[in-house]
């Protein structure tokens, strides 16, 4: 039976736990105790509760545990680093990391850092938590696995195999790195403008979010084109220019996602960090590289600073 550490039970990482208990060893690690009795609603609407391992990241390092086959960290992309290191002591070098975060941050910086295989998963799930005790399983989505140097195919489509078995749909894809900037792309258009704004996704169809999208996404095809980042959709091969077809996806996920409240709105109304390091950051810092515009994606980063330093 392979064993799974997951660290962080937030809502990814308690629906894998729920999703991935029933045919393997699985460990749900935090900083603090939780419940051991974890209820799951489906997207069907079941109502499942069940017993999860959990435990504190200080409970771990004391015992001695079954060496893990695999350890996803479902942080935010700014702890991701440091909550691997809290448990180094524990796991084997050789021990394979899957990054389930938003971004593209932690991933260059672990993968480059670890020893073992690092894969990298984007994933369309929905889900939220509903206290200490629940998640909201609130859509289903799709998961693409893959290594950013595309050099473990074979563990790749273990975990692919694995999570679709348990009923979360994933392929392993030799191109998470293009996966991983255009679901960068299409964040750092919609996530920093609803936070800023205190609206759901699909309000930004209207003035004068609008016009502050379209601005965002001239900013972000110009660093995507540098990146060597193709178009999504198949971009120019439909007689859309880079530009038009990355706006076209934007649009798309917005209409698609209406009613959703990011993750980064859900950040600033609860007063935490936001994760505008991962999604901004590279952005402006390709921009700076390429010598390209980065004053909207700037000022969008500035805004969210403000915000954070208030809390």
């Amino acid at each position: 039976m392979t064993t799974h550490w997951i660290i962080g039970p937030g809502a990814i990482g308690r629906l894998l736990a729920h999703s991935l208990s029933p045919i393997a060893a699985t460990t749900l690690l935090g900083r603090r105790a939780l419940p051991e009795q974890q209820a799951l609603s489906t997207p069907e609407g079941e109502q499942k509760v069940q017993p999860l391992n959990i435990l504190t990241v200080a409970q771990l390092t004391s015992e001695t545990h079954e060496p893990p086959t695999f350890v996803h960290i479902t942080t935010k992309a700014m702890v991701a680093e440091s909550a691997l290191a809290g448990i180094t002591d524990c796991i084997s070098p050789s021990t394979p990391l899957v990054l389930w975060q938003n971004g593209f941050l932690a991933q260059p910086r672990i993968t480059q850092a670890w020893p073992g295989p690092v894969l990298c998963a984007t994933t369309t799930e929905g889900a939220y938590l509903t206290g200490d005790d629940g998640v909201v399983h609130a859509g289903r989505g799709h998961t693409f696995v893959g290594d950013l140097n595309n050099q473990h195919g074979a563990l790749a489509e273990e975990l692919a195999h694995t999570l679709t078995q348990v009923g979360l749909a994933a392929t392993k894809v030799c191109d998470i790195r293009q996966r991983l900037w255009q679901k960068l792309a299409v964040n750092a258009a919609i996530n920093p403008l609803v936070a800023l704004n205190g609206v759901r996704n699909g309000k930004l169809r209207a003035d004068p979010y609008a016009q502050r999208v379209e601005a965002v996404v001239r900013e972000v095809a110009a660093v995507m084109q540098a990146e060597g980042i193709q178009p999504p959709n198949g971009g120019q091969g439909n007689g859309m220019s880079g530009e038009q077809a990355w706006l076209a996806l934007v649009w798309q996920v917005v209409e698609n996602t209406a009613n959703n409240k990011a993750s980064m709105l859900q950040d600033v109304e609860a007063k935490r960090p936001t994760e505008r390091g991962a999604i901004l950051g590279p952005l402006i810092e390709s921009a700076k590289r390429h010598g390209l515009a980065r004053e909207v994606l700037q000022g969008l980063d500035d805004e969210l600073a403000e915000i954070e330093a208030s809390f």
